[in-house]
């Protein structure tokens, strides 16, 4: 399991805050040329709904089409203990109808539009979005405040589909002995943030789980100011604005609930797990604790932040690329494969991970070795000037690119939202990434990784039971 970093496309605002149209707006500043105007015209704007609730739009009119997204600041990190998995429940449950709308008929009207809709649940975060054509947004806008909302559902459509999330937990979970180990890992890095828990939820709290459960963290979290609506494509900004302000604006205003810190404790020691699956591989992950991006100002955490994240693109950023090449390559190669991943930013803390499958004749611990003898050679070794432009080359391309995707600018904006970052992330991101030195990616692979910030999950494969069936993806599987 990787974690790449979390690139974003480039959204570019000014911090000016202005009033007008009944909202605050976050506008761009005045172009100067002909460039600079067609420039402004796409940069991403945002405004704030008297009852709290954000509305950011980015432009970008290459393709009569729209993405809208609905986004909740509440994922698995705000559960309780009892009701985990609440969260992707309740998403599952969005779908189940209004007053005004069936279960299902939410579904149908979109595809009917010829839209595209899905929904996903994450630790910091719930998303819903729809891509359709940019002369449907109004009717898209219209169901989605009506479920943001309105919605509601009987008892027994709640009962119908927890089983779906629960053969959902079987067929991605339980049935996938990595991610077995991952929950395993988690639960053993983490003591008291709520990242320990899956975002699935623990199938005991399935079991037991009401459909007042669902409701009361609906009534809890669901609430303007705890939510952005994010609109990209072939759309005008004062447009939307008035649509966001007809259809979400008349949502009732209210709290949204205090947060209480739970501080991660400072670990002392080297921790290990083994899950025992049927897998034919072994396989080993190395999770070092490590600071997090909380701002763009520099900072001690900041700046290491940044620069772990360099270094594990200077292991596993390309095709050939060093963990690729001192593991998995020659006669005498530990590894099948083997990667690393810096969890950059969240609203929890983050890890940076190693990982590994041993090749054929070798053990989880011969691989553990190898890939911590990497690190340790750059921290003593340091890295070349051509690894770092070759990574901060590719980033770049990276998000050239990535502006090809309507869908993926929308989403990156409703992430940054989430985490508390400004529109313009992505640019101020690029800018400290590659002002990063090879003395500081150097430094900080001989500062965090050592024993007492380490855990250690080994996956030790047993066999596979003969009479085990696969399963297949249940009727109502979204993501």
């Amino acid at each position: 399991m990787k974690h790449p970093l979390r690139r974003a496309a480039a959204a570019c605002c000014a911090a000016l805050f202005l009033a007008g149209g009944g909202a605050i707006a976050q506008a761009p500043t005045a172009p100067t040329s002909s460039s600079s105007t067609e420039a402004a015209a796409n940069q991403a704007v945002q405004y704030t709904l008297p009852n709290g609730m954000t509305v950011i739009v980015k432009p970008d009119r290459r393709s009569p089409t729209a993405v809208h997204m609905l986004w909740v600041r509440v994922g698995s990190m705000d559960e309780v203990d009892g009701t985990t998995g609440v969260a992707h429940v309740l998403e599952h449950m969005l779908f189940k109808g209004t007053a005004r709308l069936a279960p299902g008929e939410f579904s149908r009207r979109i595809a009917a539009m010829g839209g595209r809709e899905n929904a996903f649940t994450g630790r910091d975060f719930t998303g819903y979005h729809q891509q359709i054509p940019a002369a449907k947004l109004e009717e898209v806008m219209r169901l989605e405040a009506d479920r943001f909302a309105n919605n509601r559902w009987p008892d027994e459509e709640f009962r119908r589909e927890l089983e779906v999330v629960k053969e959902e937990r079987r067929l991605r979970i339980e049935d996938s002995p990595r991610s077995m180990l991952y929950e395993v890992i988690s639960g053993t890095v983490f003591l008291t943030s709520p990242y320990r828990r899956p975002i699935s939820g623990w199938m005991s709290d399935l079991h037991s789980m009401t459909a007042q459960d669902a409701r009361e963290f609906y009534q809890r979290w669901y609430v303007p100011a705890n939510a952005a609506l994010v609109v990209a494509g072939d759309v005008d900004p004062a447009q939307v604005l008035r649509l966001a302000e007809r259809f979400y604006g008349s949502v009732p205003a209210r709290a949204v609930p205090v947060r209480k810190p739970r501080t991660e404790p400072q670990q002392a020691g080297m921790r290990r797990v083994e899950y025992k699956g049927p897998a034919e591989q072994s396989y080993v992950a190395l999770s070092f604790k490590v600071p997090q991006l909380r701002s763009f100002e520099p900072s001690a955490d900041s700046d290491d932040a940044l620069a772990l994240t360099v270094l594990a693109a200077v292991l596993d950023g390309y095709s050939g690329a060093r963990l690729d090449r001192a593991l998995t390559q020659g006669e005498d190669r530990v590894a099948d494969s083997a990667g690393a991943g810096n969890g950059l930013w969240g609203r929890g803390p983050q890890l940076f991970t190693l990982d590994g499958v041993p090749a054929p004749g070798k053990t989880p611990e011969q691989v553990e070795a190898a890939l911590r003898a990497e690190v340790a050679r750059v921290a003593r070794e340091g890295v070349s000037e051509a690894e770092l432009q070759r990574v901060k080359t590719r980033w770049i391309a990276a998000e050239v690119y990535k502006r090809d995707s309507v869908f993926s600018q929308a989403r990156e904006l409703g992430t940054f939202w989430a985490w508390g970052l400004p529109l313009d992330s992505a640019e101020r991101l690029m800018e400290r990434l590659k002002a990063v030195t090879a003395q500081q990616v150097q430094a900080v692979a001989a500062k965090y990784f050592v024993d007492d910030q380490l855990t250690v999950g080994i996956l030790r494969p047993i066999p596979r039971d003969p009479a085990a069936r696969p399963r297949t993806p249940p009727a109502g599987l979204r993501h």
